[in-house]
Formats: C-alpha cells, structure tokens, sequence
C-alpha cells in the first residue's frame, strides 16, 4: 500500500506481538519509512573479517531524521486523537529528541515546548542559534531552560526529567492548554511499538543478500532498545543484539529494558533484558563529550565508507562496540554484523572539527599531560535586561513559566 506524509494509518500489530497492548490510534506518518539497508565499506574490525552492513534510520527525513521518528509516529497520533494542542519534552540543550519532537508537533499543526538542560555557568546567557537550538527556534517552539543544579536537586535522573516534564505540563494547564508530555527520547511503551516490528523487517531485507549474525545499536534513552529486544525475541529472529549505552551504565538500561517489557506485556512476559541483548559502556569521557580518537574513527569511518557518525551516538557505538568485539574476537570473526544508525548530531561541534579534519595519529590518554581543571564560577540564575522579549523562559523553582513566546 503507497502512503503519503501525514497520513493518519491503522496498524495492526505483527502476529507474533498480538499478545502485546497494541496501540489504539494508529500512526501518523511521518518519516520516509522504510529506511535504506545497504552493504558498507567499514573499515572496524577488519582484522577479523568482519562484513558489514548498515540501516540508515538517519535518512528517515529531514527534521526528523534518526530513530526518533518510529517512535513520533505512534506518540504524535495519540496527541492528536486526544485533542491536545501543544507536546512537552525534555532532553539536553542540543538534544535531537527535542528537535525531532518540535518538527513532527508542527507537522501535526500543534505547539511545542521544549526543556532544555543547560550547565549552571550557562543558566542566564543568551543560548544561541547553533545546531539543533537554531532549528528549534526555526519550527517555533517554546524553549524553557533548566539548569543542571535545579535538575540535581530534583533527582538528576530520568524521573527527575519525568517531574519536571509534568511541572511545565501543570503550568500549561492551568493557562488553559492542553499538553500532551513526551518522555525523554520518547521512551514509553507505546512509542517503543517504533522498533518493535522495525527489527524483524530489517532482518527480512538484509536476508536477501546475507544472512545477519548481530545486529549493533547506540543506546541513548532505551526505547529503541527496548523495542529491538522485544521485536527480535518474539519474532524468533536470528541475529544477536549489541548496545552501547553511550550515557548511564548497562545496569542502568537493562533495569529500563526489562520494566517497558513488563508494561507493554502486562507483566505476563518471562524473558529478562539480560537474556536478548548485550549492552556495553560506551559513555567515555561522558555524554556528549568526543576525544581525539573517537572523533579521528569516526573521520576514519567516513573516508572509507562515505557514511557520517556523530560522537554522541552513532560513532561512540560504533566506536565503544569494535573495543569490546577484539576482547573476544573469536564471536565476531568472520560475521555479518548490521549497524543500525540511529541518526545523531547534524555536525561536530566547533571545538571538535580540527580533530575530524586532521589525520594525524594521536598520543594514548597515558602519554598526554594531564590538565589542572579549571574552576568556573557558578552564575547565579538571574535574568538580563530585555530577557523577556528576545530569549528562552527560564525555569525558576518552585516554577512559574511566562506566557511569552520565543523569537529567534
């Protein structure tokens, strides 16, 4: 069946997920499904003899591209069918759920707000129009910032996001919106129905050309996770499944794996994450934070295959997966493993584009001088003049939003 963007679909869910709550609206589409799945030039792991091949869920479109976009469709049809008039989320100052959530709420015709979380010596200044902050801005949306202390002091975890999400939500009621609250990276059972049948189609595609032996994802809020897991298990599909937990620890997404299964199964399933899936550290230096290697491989990566890897997802799971891969090198050697591109940052950072360029070898963390931190004053959160009228809403606590908009 040919669908067109925008389209309101039914979906049934494949027979061997009928078990499972099914979504009640349907989706939306969205995004320029299916994705390509194409062989690929990779050079990592050479030494074993590894084939690849990659899923381009980067290529799932414009505004939305990355694995965002499966979960939108489900999430943006129940906002609509629930008559809510504007979506809140949250997610880093830079975040590309956030962007993704701006582009399909105005594609659906309805506001979007969105927290962004900021260090504390940047709480107060003026944001600016770079990267994913000047798209946000460009569809519209309403940008409220929150600072990295407030965020602590209300937990600094992902229910600390959740709480904050339904403060803005409380506030936006009680202007008289309707919000519609999406989760962090829009992991909720009803948005992990993006991947669930994602993974049994991209085996289906691949199998027509080479069997695949593993199947390697980045691991970033842990719906897509969830949903291959739960997708490959059910379907009784042969592909062994790779995360890389590029924030948090493995534990710490196992635990979330498991609890999005119990939910969306009603508790009557058996299977524990540990048992469909491996998951790896691969955070480094942090969430978001490139080293010199990491943005050298994923230079590498694009010289030889012509496929662009960001450093906060797709490269460090790439990245952080090939060093656990030569630690037992007799699994991996010879096998046809899939990378799944999740999509990621639209460009390197400023400060991270002299080491994508140059191609020089870099020193190992061992042999570099190590650097005396440097101590940054904390700011304290008050507002410049004019701050109402051209930038974002701060989010005091206990909180009271303002009713004006963001303008670029």
């Amino acid at each position: 069946m040919v669908s067109v963007l925008l389209q309101r679909l039914s979906y049934t869910p494949p027979p061997w997920a009928s078990a499972l709550a099914a979504p009640t609206h349907g989706r939306i589409k969205l995004g320029h499904l299916p994705t390509p799945l194409m062989r690929w030039a990779c050079g990592a792991l050479s030494e074993l003899g590894v084939r690849w091949s990659i899923k381009r869920d980067d290529l799932s479109g414009n505004e939305l591209s990355g694995n965002k976009v499966r979960k939108l469709e489900f999430l943006m049809a129940e906002a609509v069918a629930g008559g809510h008039d504007c979506v809140v989320t949250i997610g880093g100052v830079q975040s590309n759920h956030c962007r993704a959530t701006a582009a399909a709420a105005r594609l659906v015709g309805i506001d979007a707000h969105l927290i962004l979380l900021v260090r504390d010596k940047s709480f107060g200044d003026e944001p600016g129009l770079q990267g994913n902050l000047l798209l946000d801005r460009l569809l519209g949306a309403t940008l409220h910032l929150c600072s990295g202390s407030d965020y602590l002091r209300q937990g600094g975890d992902l229910a600390a996001m959740n709480r904050i999400n339904e403060q803005v939500a409380a506030e936006l009621r009680r202007q008289g919106r309707v919000p519609y609250i999406v989760p962090v990276g829009g992991t909720t059972p009803l948005g992990t129905w993006g991947y669930l049948s994602a993974a049994a189609a991209a085996a289906e595609e691949a199998a027509t050309f080479d069997p695949i032996d593993h199947i390697v994802f980045a691991v970033g809020s842990g719906g897509t996770a969830a949903g291959l897991a739960l997708g490959s298990h059910l379907a009784g599909l042969r592909p062994q499944l790779h995360g890389v937990a590029v924030h948090h620890s493995p534990e710490h997404f196992y635990d979330l794996v498991d609890a999005e299964v119990s939910e969306l199964s009603g508790g009557s399933f058996e299977a524990c994450a540990r048992e469909m899936l491996a998951i790896y550290p691969g955070a480094g230096a942090g969430y978001g934070v490139a080293t010199p290697e990491l943005m050298a491989f994923c230079a590498e990566t694009a010289r030889q295959s012509g496929v662009l890897l960001d450093h906060t997802y797709s490269g460090k799971a790439l990245y952080y997966f090939a060093q656990a891969a030569r630690a037992q090198p007799e699994r991996f050697r010879g096998k046809h493993i899939l990378f799944w591109h999740t999509g990621g940052a639209r460009a390197p950072q400023k400060r991270n584009a002299k080491s994508c360029l140059t191609r020089r070898a870099y020193p190992p963390p061992s042999a570099r001088t190590p650097r005396a931190p440097r101590a940054h004053p904390t700011r304290p959160p008050t507002r410049p003049a004019g701050w109402a009228a051209r930038g974002p809403h701060l989010l005091p606590f206990p909180l009271a939003l303002e009713r004006t908009p963001t303008p670029l």
